[in-house]
């Protein structure tokens, strides 16, 4: 273990063996008890002690962090222009380990670290190894809750508090407190929507046919295992199947850091036998079977790793064998986590060793193993399991596909949600004779959009001092947009501070003043009194303006800021430009950077300049700074550091470049003291 993660966990005993003694008395108090140290929880307790509160995290974990320390740095967000406040702090922060302004793919020990430093800055009590026992909810109002020893279940305690915030992935909590919820998938006219309910996957989906039967063909031999005998319903149908979970694995290539992926206890060949068939029918087509493209969705994290997801008809996803486990209790749950961890570890040993899988595609998959130097308490396995959707409260609002989709909108905002409509499969099946599979969902093409603070309270005949931030309000659908952790830390944020005000204002959660939480959001993102960003976009034009021939590209795949960007159309024309006025914001000193949307893949004759030329009008002189927009794709690109007044702009000069020239957004970040 290395020097300074092995700080990280002293600091976790210490925090942790305080809390445990000061536990030992009949009744702990604090004003805010936030049960779940997942990302949204961690900001949640830290919010509220920025705002005055005594906060504890009961997780029932060792780890915290949530899936953003078990494995999943590729973050899942859709528009960065989304996420601001606490949230966008914690990728600057990683971005300072990275010698970059924000990184959104990181290692996971290093997410830990930020969060572990959270935790610290601000004393925030931290209680692991412990879960929810009971709940005692007296007329509406959470009294007290009831813990007990995650290692020993028959070591309890009670733990009262002025506001309860329920941050975990199931929503036990909520559940425990009587308040209305709901598992698994609306039909499509419950909330009048088009995409709910039964789904018969685009994506992720088997060719036609792969059969589902042991012999090929013949229903008598039975299924093949992972087949569900169920006749798919109409649809659009409800039902109470839940999309199905994996773990994101980081893997490696760096052999000095390296641990072999070995074949898991009860590995069974036969469980794999649908990728086989997909797998022979592709090398009969000698097709080129390239592990990243058709098996695997392996994404590069700094330092040789990597952020390991489902791909194809059959991955990681251990579909349709997780059904119990948002109701199941901790003894079943751990069952299910194991036959996760186990389906996936055999999966990978199939892939590497399995004698109908092509050479090259077995030498690709053993090139991987686990990343010693992580997860290391828990053989390099990630801490947690991916349960993408448990509980759904139903709250004072629910959030639909319209919301998504910008059909209806709120005015209670506190947070900003901006990926696709997603969901994974649910369950797999035989249509016309050949297995399927059913439940996938990829719609997009929406900007961000709110999310309502009524949708992270009960309704107030529930609960009146309980926020539900993680479960949340929403739709089977709605929630597959949202569920995204930089969403959650958001939301999280929004949380803590509401319990602030309404523990200060003595009112029930459904009563404080929104505006109050929306007017600090804008004024004081980060909670300390840093002054917020200074957004320049392309989209307002009172601060821009064009010379020459520029068109509008608003293509989502492409990762603009905010909706949409500007391209010149003839670079290398005369007097091609872009410019962004600084004349809106406060004269002062600040950080710029300029943003470049993602290069796309699929456009073969798409190729950044290497030499975007910037000119800079400032408080005092003009400079020029000429970067290579190729190593920025979907980034910040640093113009520098200046002092900027009210006749100050950003130039982009693209009249001396016959490459794509980019125009999206400029971010004025105030200087402070460390800068």
């Amino acid at each position: 273990m290395n020097i300074t993660r092995a700080i990280i966990w002293i600091s976790i005993g210490i925090i942790t063996s305080f809390s445990f003694f000061s536990c030992q008395k009949s009744t702990s108090e604090y004003d805010v008890v936030v049960y779940g140290g997942t990302s949204a929880g961690i900001i949640a307790a830290y919010a509220a002690e920025m705002k005055g509160m005594e906060a504890i995290i009961i997780e029932d974990n060792a780890h915290v962090g949530g899936l953003t320390t078990s494995g999943l740095g590729a973050t899942d967000i859709g528009n960065k222009y989304a996420i601001q406040g606490i949230s966008r702090q914690f990728y600057r922060e990683l971005g300072d380990h990275y010698n970059r302004f924000e990184s959104w793919t990181f290692e996971p020990h290093m997410a830990e670290q930020v969060y572990m430093d959270y935790i610290e800055k601000e004393g925030v009590e931290l209680l692991t190894n412990h879960r929810l026992s009971s709940v005692d909810n007296k007329n509406g109002t959470i009294q007290s809750i009831t813990i007990e020893n995650a290692n020993d279940p028959d070591k309890k305690r009670t733990i009262a508090g002025k506001i309860f915030i329920d941050c975990s992935y199931v929503g036990d909590l909520m559940a425990k407190s009587g308040v209305s919820y709901t598992v698994g998938r609306e039909s499509n006219e419950v909330y009048d929507e088009t995409v709910n309910g039964v789904y018969l996957s685009k994506n992720h989906q088997f060719p036609d046919g792969i059969s589902p039967y042991k012999e090929p063909g013949n229903p008598s031999s039975g299924l093949v295992y992972g087949v569900d005998s169920t006749t798919m319903a109409p649809e659009g149908t409800g039902d109470k199947k839940v999309q199905a979970y994996n773990y994101r694995l980081c893997l490696t290539r760096d052999t000095t850091n390296f641990v072999p992926i070995t074949k898991p206890p009860d590995y069974d060949p036969a469980k794999y036998e649908l990728i086989r068939r997909v797998i022979v029918r592709r090398d009969k087509k000698n097709w080129v079977q390239n592990l990243r493209e058709l098996y695997l969705r392996i994404i590069d994290m700094p330092n040789g790793k990597t952020d390991v997801n489902n791909k194809g008809p059959m991955s990681t996803d251990f579909i349709g064998e997780n059904w119990e486990y948002p109701e199941a209790d901790y003894k079943k749950r751990k069952e299910i986590e194991e036959s996760h961890k186990h389906y996936i570890q055999g999966y990978l040993y199939f892939l590497g060793h399995h004698p109908d899988v092509p050479k090259h595609l077995r030498e690709q998959v053993l090139s991987y193993g686990y990343a010693e130097d992580e997860f290391e308490d828990n053989n390099h396995w990630p801490y947690e399991m991916y349960v993408r959707e448990g509980r759904r409260m139903i709250g004072e609002y629910v959030m639909t596909e319209h919301h998504c989709r910008g059909d209806s909108t709120v005015d209670d905002g506190i947070a900003m949600a901006a990926y696709n409509m997603d969901s994974h499969n649910c369950q797999r099946l035989i249509v016309d004779g050949m297995v399927k599979n059913e439940g996938n969902v990829q719609v997009g093409g929406f900007p961000p959009y709110p999310i309502s603070y009524r949708s992270i309270v009960p309704k107030k005949e529930d609960c009146r001092n309980l926020l539900v931030p993680v479960c949340l309000s929403a739709s089977h659908i709605a929630y597959g947009s949202i569920r995204m952790e930089p969403v959650f830390m958001a939301l999280g944020q929004a949380a803590g501070m509401a319990a602030s005000q309404s523990i200060k204002a003595d009112l029930p959660v459904q009563e404080i003043d929104v505006s109050q939480i929306q007017e600090t959001l804008e004024k004081d993102p980060f909670l300390d009194g840093t002054p917020p960003d200074v957004l320049l976009d392309d989209a307002d034009e009172e601060i821009f303006s064009t010379t020459g021939e520029w068109e509008t590209v608003d293509s989502a795949r492409m990762d603009p800021y905010k909706t949409s960007f500007r391209k010149a159309i003839n670079p290398g024309g005369e007097k091609t430009r872009a410019v962004f006025s600084a004349g809106k914001a406060q004269p002062g000193k600040y950080n710029l950077y300029l943003y470049c949307p993602r290069d796309p893949w699929w456009e073969e004759d798409w190729e950044y300049t290497s030499s975007l030329k910037v000119k800079i009008k400032h408080a005092s002189d003009t400079n020029t700074v000429v970067k290579n927009a190729q190593e920025f794709a979907s980034d910040w690109i640093p113009l520098g550091h200046y002092t900027m007044n009210r006749e100050s702009h950003i130039e982009i000069i693209a009249d001396d470049s016959r490459h794509i020239i980019p125009a999206d957004a400029v971010l004025m970040v105030p200087q402070t003291d460390s800068d």
